[in-house]
């Protein structure tokens, strides 16, 4: 398969990625394309470690890495949004209150 098949690939999946993180307003949603946003750099990495010839093998090792970056963002991101639904009963990005004072308000 010729490389250039899998770096557009991994460029769709990071797009469609970037516009879930714009347009989503839902939390989970939200995680969900940053995971797809991961999962297409992991694809990048291990293309070009497959395609370079005669430089030591490292895209592997650092797909690893994001991989192991991948899996702690989800369990920290859905404790956090767990946490947030007890508190506020939604996990919508547009209604959730930072809780900080608005200028020229008293709290």
């Amino acid at each position: 398969m010729h490389p250039v098949v899998p770096y557009v690939l991994a460029a769709v999946l990071f797009g469609i990625g970037l516009y879930g993180v714009l347009v989503r307003r839902n939390l989970l949603l939200v995680l969900m394309a940053v995971e797809l946003m991961l999962n297409a750099v992991n694809l990048i990495l291990v293309t070009a470690d497959v395609s370079t010839v005669g430089v030591p093998r490292s895209g592997s090792v650092f797909a690893l890495f994001v991989i192991v970056l991948a899996a702690a963002e989800v369990g920290v991101g859905l404790a956090l949004i767990l946490q947030l639904y007890r508190l506020r009963q939604t996990v919508a990005v547009d209604r959730v209150d930072t809780g900080e004072a608005e200028p020229g308000g008293d709290r």
